[in-house]
């Protein structure tokens, strides 16, 4: 692989370049009605929306140019011998994958797709990396813990599950930043956070046996970050530029291509416990067990410049039994706030939407909100160190060492 120095300066210049190209293409956007209206805002004012396919074209073009460079010692010799043709494999389905996702998410903004449609197409996108798993790994067994080895043994072989665990994985890598979404710099912010926890998991993990794993994961996180970072600088409060789904689907697929690749899939789940979180509590919304309104976003509060939690409200005849039982079994937690209303003869519901975003809003009452966003991502920064301590710590009491 590269030098992680030329690797470095290529990923800060690619950084820059994101930076003052994201503004030049501000009115571009608009006049392509690609622009949304900040609803946390009064002023009304149009901002771009789905910039971050900047982020991933540069992205992209950055790592197509460095592959010339990555290979060079052989591509200067008359008759190359030695080739790492399963490298550059990998390296190839890493990048058709995101390829895929940062399309997929650029159609989305653009079509507005369905559900479904976000499900299948991040499946699909996944296969050459799966495929490309089986060429060149094929590891489908997992470490017992040492309390189960005497009844399982040392590891167990998951075989064809373990590759439904991986598309399942790059499935909900795709999705689940854009679940946890609307306000500003919080995707975003929230993937600048979980690419410089794994940036410190690769180069903390370089002295170890995969080496050329984590050397293969800093190839792409590190020009990732630094363009997140300059898409973060206009995205910040108050935003200049909306990310959209462009960039949670890139973000997302880029994470699971190289802990997939890089072999700490595992790992990478750690990373992602706020995004976990979010998903359970948001479940019975998205499968639709519960109304779910088209924007779950907080509810802004004009003469406070302040957000509250946003409120979903039903006939209480039209919801599903199921539903309601989730609806007591949170409140009897805290974790719902109901209220039973009657208009006329009709009973109506009304509870909020269930993001962590407004549960974290009952809890605290209205904020402005970007001190809601540093909240948020202080939360992913405290999951982050929890990683670390199970990855570390709490995997050497389970394994007895800690594989690198």
């Amino acid at each position: 692989m590269i030098s992680l120095e030329f690797l470095t300066g290529v990923s800060i210049g690619a950084g820059v370049l994101t930076y003052h190209v994201i503004p030049k293409f501000r009115e571009m956007f608009i006049k392509a009605n690609l622009f949304g209206i900040d609803l946390n805002k009064s002023s009304g004012t149009k901002v771009p929306e789905a910039t971050g396919v900047i982020t991933g074209c540069i992205f992209l073009m950055v790592t197509f140019l460095m592959i010339p460079f990555t290979y060079s010692e052989y591509l200067l010799q008359d008759s190359p011998s030695g080739f790492p043709h399963q490298e550059f494999v990998q390296l190839i389905a890493a990048l058709l994958s995101i390829t895929c996702m940062l399309l997929l998410g650029f159609a989305d903004d653009v079509l507005d797709l369905r559900w479904r449609h976000k499900l299948l197409l991040p499946t699909m996108a996944s296969l050459p990396l799966l495929m490309v798993y089986y060429v060149s790994a094929n590891r489908t067994s997992i470490v017992v813990p040492l309390l189960l080895q005497g009844l399982l043994g040392s590891s167990v072989e998951l075989g064809l599950l373990y590759y439904l665990y991986m598309g399942l994985l790059s499935v909900f890598a795709t999705n689940a930043i854009n679940i946890l979404a609307g306000i500003n710099g919080l995707e975003v912010g929230q993937s600048l956070i979980i690419a410089l926890s794994v940036i410190i998991f690769n180069i903390t993990s370089l002295s170890g046996m995969s080496r050329n794993y984590h050397e293969f994961s800093l190839y792409f996180m590190l020009p990732y970050t630094t363009t997140t970072i300059a898409l973060l600088a206009h995205n910040w409060y108050p935003s200049k530029v909306f990310p959209g789904d462009t960039f949670c689907y890139f973000s997302g697929m880029t994470f699971a291509v190289v802990a997939i690749l890089g072999h700490f899939s595992k790992t990478l789940l750690l990373f992602l416990i706020p995004q976990i979180v979010n998903f359970i509590y948001s479940a019975p919304q998205i499968f639709h067990l519960l109304p779910c309104p088209r924007h779950r976003l907080p509810k802004y509060i004009k003469e406070d410049d302040k957000v509250k939690m946003s409120m979903a409200e039903a006939p209480l005849r039209e919801i599903k039994p199921i539903g309601k039982l989730i609806l007591k079994l949170f409140s009897l937690f805290g974790l719902v706030h109901l209220k039973y209303t009657t208009v006329g003869t009709e009973e109506r519901l009304e509870f909020n939407n269930l993001t962590i975003i407004n549960l974290i809003l009952k809890f605290t009452g209205p904020m402005h909100e970007q001190t809601l966003t540093l909240t948020l991502l202080l939360i992913q920064m405290v999951s982050s160190l929890l990683a670390f301590t199970v990855r570390y710590p709490l995997a050497f009491l389970l394994f007895g060492e800690v594989v690198v």
